[in-house]
């Protein structure tokens, strides 16, 4: 039985997978940090490219195409319609200022200081092989189809009550009673 190789010397894919995971968690922290929602948004464009680029260096190539055309192309749309639909605030909004930010950055960081403690020691160990077929398009029609139907309909229903509900928002004409 061979041993796994060791995380000080890292392959090519493995530094390319790193550095995409470093731009999803940074672009995720200014997606939910940003005091713009125009910003936020654009930002979750990048983060969901970044989270493609990742499913592609672990070889799931239709993983990564439905990334990029479902949550980049359609879910982040959605998301700016439903923005200009409502018209929310575009530029910084004080009524949404919160003064408890020290105590939500510290929860944030200890939050996060036992979540990577329990992944490293869960992960310590463990090491896959990045051989290719396991993101192929029958194995994950067979998973959707199989296991998930529930969860995706619930999803689609919930993206179209969103956006008829910000066009009811959205009109002038309707008078409330």
């Amino acid at each position: 039985m061979s041993e796994a190789p060791s995380y000080l010397s890292p392959t090519g894919h493995e530094i390319v997978f790193l550095l995409l995971g470093v731009v999803v968690v940074g672009t995720g922290l200014l997606v939910v940090t940003t005091r713009q929602v125009v910003h936020a948004a654009l930002w979750l464009v990048v983060c969901l490219g970044a989270l493609a680029g990742c499913y592609l260096v672990l070889t799931a190539e239709f993983v990564a195409w439905v990334q990029v055309l479902i949550y980049v192309g359609a879910v982040v749309v959605l998301l700016l319609f439903g923005i200009m639909l409502t018209r929310a605030p575009i530029g910084r909004s004080p009524d949404l200022d919160s003064r408890n930010r020290p105590v939500a950055a510290v929860v944030a960081l200890a939050t996060a200081a036992v979540l990577v403690t329990v992944v490293v020691d869960g992960f310590r160990h463990a090491y896959v092989d990045l051989s290719p077929g396991k993101g192929t398009a029958e194995e994950v029609g067979v998973a959707v189809f199989r296991y998930w139907v529930l969860p995706f309909e619930a999803l689609s229903v919930l993206l179209l009550a969103a956006l008829v509900g910000a066009i009811v928002i959205s009109r002038t004409d309707i008078r409330g009673r």
